[in-house]
């Protein structure tokens, strides 16, 4: 038991001087003043210049109300003339079998479509 504390204590020494580390490097990256931007000079070679670091990307905003599962099935249902058939719903939306099965289900009991015959949906 001891054995384990003492590992525990050295990890979270561990933990505590990477922490510091990164707000050391974090407050840098903060007060670095932006470089100014000179004249164009006429570029050289590609491989003489250093790579570039990524800036990290921003979070993506959630997914709109049109990106949904439910959407999507809805959508291919609603273009198509005769119905839409289970295989054509599986190709046309790159959905798995029970996802497609739990998404048609939802818009059935939504009143959103109807079994046209079994396995063929149409918009309601």
């Amino acid at each position: 038991m001891k054995k384990v504390q003492s590992q525990l204590k050295t990890v979270a020494k561990s933990l505590a001087s990477l922490a510091a580390k990164i707000e050391k490097m974090s407050e840098q990256i903060t007060e670095a003043p932006a470089p100014k931007k000179a004249k164009a000079a006429p570029k050289k070679k590609a491989a003489a210049k250093a790579p570039k670091k990524k800036a990290a990307a921003a979070p993506k905003p959630a997914a709109s109300a049109k990106d949904t599962v439910l959407d999507n099935v809805l959508g291919v249902i609603a273009k198509s003339r005769n119905g839409a058939t289970i295989a054509n719903l599986k190709s046309k939306t790159g959905l798995e079998s029970r996802q497609l099965s739990n998404a048609l289900y939802k818009l059935s009991k939504k009143g959103k479509i109807k079994a046209k015959s079994r396995g063929v949906y149409i918009k309601a």
